[in-house]
């Protein structure tokens, strides 16, 4: 009972039927209170695809609370409200419907109903009640079902197990870093870490045990390299006439070797290793005696056949900043600064002879012209050795696809030089030409000439 007085109470509706060829195609109730159109367009309300009928056209217009029923003068209809029956010529007589633009418009209440005829389509209308709207079915818990329900129990337990491994071993790792970052005393560390960290010390070697016998024995030798070796008699001093012995002896050594077997050679005496060794005592060797020797002695020929210089005799000592060659003007010339003759070649660039219509004869002139420095470095270096020389290198090679050189050959050398045909080789064969084409086979001649 509470159910159908609440359906009574609630506002009606506006209820539309669409007839055509006496049968109803179509039956909608209007829930939502908005204007209600028709015509040909897909966006109207009831679509009718009548030649007589506008793109669109509302026929039932919402005016603030209600709707107000809209036709032409080409359509024709009825409208009943309770008892009373009206055509719409008798509408527009009785001045009930009023002029809307371009149609007219009959306010309408929850009591009225009627008919809009449209050609061959007829539209009844009437406000109804709204039938109580269906409850949501609910379906039961049992079958709506959980996500439990629906899981797979067996990857489940397998994902959950892989989980907890890796959780517990991400956490054992954590755990035994934070134990070994722990600061360990010596007395924790094990032993091995212990002497890596401090070395141990050297021993010192056992100092071997005497026996006292033995030690008198020892004291006793010692006490015996104290005493004077020999005979008990004192050596002899060296006397002047030993040293005289010595040195002569010294001398006659010396003199017999290499260029000092030269110097002194002559003459009387002993000649420059007896002058060097003059003076000396029996404990100078040739080592200390050569200290004493100063700057370099010019020898004449007074000197030469006197047998070298001695204490005052004639010649002079010079340095090596005093040293001349004589000749030139004014007798004694200086040393005149190393000069450098320069030696310079021309390579003569003939141009390219190419195999292949397809590669660019112009493009390879101009890359080999700005590295023609590279062969003629090749040319003057040797062109140092030999001046004279000139010739024709006709160099053949050829282009890959890549612009990288191979293949490089000599098909003329009228030049007569391998080192330079050598260089020129290692030289091309490192080019890389700006031509990205088929294999491009070239001859390139080089005329070389000497400035």
């Amino acid at each position: 009972m509470a159910s159908a007085s609440q359906n009574q109470n609630r506002p009606k509706i506006l209820r539309i039927a669409v007839i055509q060829g006496g049968k109803v195609i179509e039956d909608r109730l209007i829930r939502k209170r908005e204007s209600v159109t028709i015509g040909q367009s897909s966006k109207n309300t009831f679509v009718i695809p009548l030649s007589n009928l506008p793109a669109t056209f509302s026929v039932f217009d919402l005016k603030g609370a209600g709707y107000q029923l809209r036709f032409t003068d080409s359509m024709d209809g009825q409208l009943a409200v309770g008892q009373n029956k009206l055509d719409f010529a008798a509408l527009k007589s009785q001045g009930l419907a009023k002029r809307d633009r371009e149609a007219f418009a009959v306010p309408l209440t929850d009591l009225s109903k009627g008919k809009v005829a449209l050609g061959e389509v007829t539209l009844l209308f009437q406000f109804a009640t709204p039938p109580p709207e269906a409850p949501k079915p609910v379906l039961p818990d049992i079958a709506k079902g959980s996500i439990w329900h629906t899981m797979d129990k067996v990857f489940f337990g397998i994902l959950a197990g892989v989980l907890v491994f890796n959780f517990s071993t991400v956490k054992a790792i954590t755990m035994r870093d934070i134990k070994q970052e722990e600061e360990l005393t010596l007395e924790e560390l094990p032993d091995r870490f212990v002497k890596m960290i401090i070395p141990d010390r050297p021993r010192e070697p056992p100092k071997p045990q005497v026996a006292q016998g033995e030690e008198k024995k020892a004291d006793d030798k010692k006490g015996d390299d104290k005493k004077p070796k020999g005979d008990g008699k004192p050596a002899k001093a060296t006397g002047p006439a030993n040293a005289e012995a010595h040195r002569k002896e010294i001398a006659d050594q010396v003199a017999s070797k290499g260029l000092l077997k030269m110097l002194g050679s002559e003459g009387g005496g002993g000649g420059a290793i007896e002058d060097v060794l003059a003076g000396g005592n029996s404990g100078r060797d040739i080592a200390s005696a050569l200290l004493g020797a100063g700057g370099i002695q010019a020898a004449t020929s007074d000197a030469l056949a006197g047998g070298g210089r001695k204490g005052g005799a004639s010649g002079s000592a010079r340095g090596i900043g005093d040293l001349a060659t004589e000749g030139g003007a004014g007798g004694a010339g200086q040393f005149e600064a190393k000069r450098t003759v320069e030696i310079t070649g021309r390579v003569i660039d003939q141009g390219p002879e190419v195999e292949s219509a397809s590669c660019d004869r112009n493009a390879i002139s101009r890359f080999v012209k700005t590295r023609i420095k590279a062969i003629q470095s090749c040319y003057e270096r040797e062109l140092k050795r030999n001046p004279t020389m000139k010739g024709k290198i006709v160099v053949r090679f050829t282009i890959g696809s890549t612009g990288r050189v191979s293949d490089v050959e000599i098909d003329e050398n009228s030049l007569g030089n391998e080192a330079v045909v050598a260089c020129i080789k290692n030289t091309i064969r490192f080019w890389i030409f700006p031509i990205k084409d088929n294999e491009c086979p070239v001859a390139y001649p080089f005329l070389f000439q000497a400035n």
